[in-house]
């Protein structure tokens, strides 16, 4: 049973822990048509705000964890962060028991590979069912079915995404309802991360809300414009939200 949904300005996001979230996955990943899994922050809200489509993809997912800090914050008693990077490790460790298949889509050349070869190393038993490093832009139509032959002649049961938001939403939502089975989970950063090509901030600064300021120091040039657009206004319209109760 999938735990209730709580509003962030208008997306719905579930309240749930790491361990449940790692059940549910690990359940859910074997069965036919099972969908797709968003990680949601302050910036992925407020690109839904901008775009109803794009709404639409995150509240008809199979889960909405709390990958920010700020939508725990939001949410009820109870309520823990479900981070993309950790909800990765802990799939791979827990699904080890059962068999699971993981396919590693996304990243810059040579990163779904290492992260793979990494994650082997650290969960020994690890069944990688393939690996795919995408072009930096939409695929053809051609590219598409040729990966979706590829997912089907794997058979994974987890099919990991890694090409930001909100473009692996998107991706998610016109794959899913076209492989026959398998849970796709779009997990952002956690390819660069967990491959070692990018440092993660310290879990104190994870714990505080700041970890999207971490990386703006990071990566100033790249991340510096996207956050600064996004973060001040979900605080404003959070702000706005308690005051007037309007979202």
């Amino acid at each position: 049973m999938l735990p209730p949904r709580y509003n962030v300005l208008g997306v719905g996001v579930h309240a749930l822990d790491l361990a449940r979230a790692t059940r549910l996955v690990i359940e859910t990943s074997a069965t036919p048509r099972s969908g797709y899994v968003c990680v949601a922050d302050a910036r992925s809200i407020i690109e839904t705000r901008d775009d109803p489509a794009l709404r639409e993809i995150f509240n008809q997912a199979f889960l909405v964890t709390t990958d920010g800090m700020p939508l725990v914050w939001r949410g009820p008693p109870g309520t823990q962060r479900v981070y993309g990077p950790d909800l990765l490790l802990a799939v791979c460790d827990a699904g080890r028991a059962s068999g699971l298949r993981h396919y590693f889509y996304g990243g810059a050349p040579g990163v779904a590979t290492d992260l793979a070869a990494k994650l082997s190393q650290r969960f020994p038993g690890l069944a990688v069912a393939g690996t795919h490093t995408p072009p930096y832009r939409e695929l053809t139509a051609e590219e598409e079915n040729v990966l979706i032959a590829d997912i089907a002649t794997a058979r994974p049961h987890v099919v990991w995404v890694g090409i930001s938001t909100p473009k692996q939403e998107r991706f998610m939502a016109r794959l899913a309802p076209r492989l026959e089975a398998g849970l796709l989970i779009g997990v952002g950063a956690a390819f660069d991360f967990h491959s070692g090509r990018i440092a993660q901030a310290p879990r104190w600064i994870q714990r505080i809300g700041f970890e999207w300021l971490y990386r703006i120091c990071r990566e100033p040039g790249r991340l510096g414009p996207r956050y600064l657009r996004t973060h001040p206004r979900f605080f404003w319209l959070m702000l706005r939200e308690l005051l007037t109760g309007r979202s």
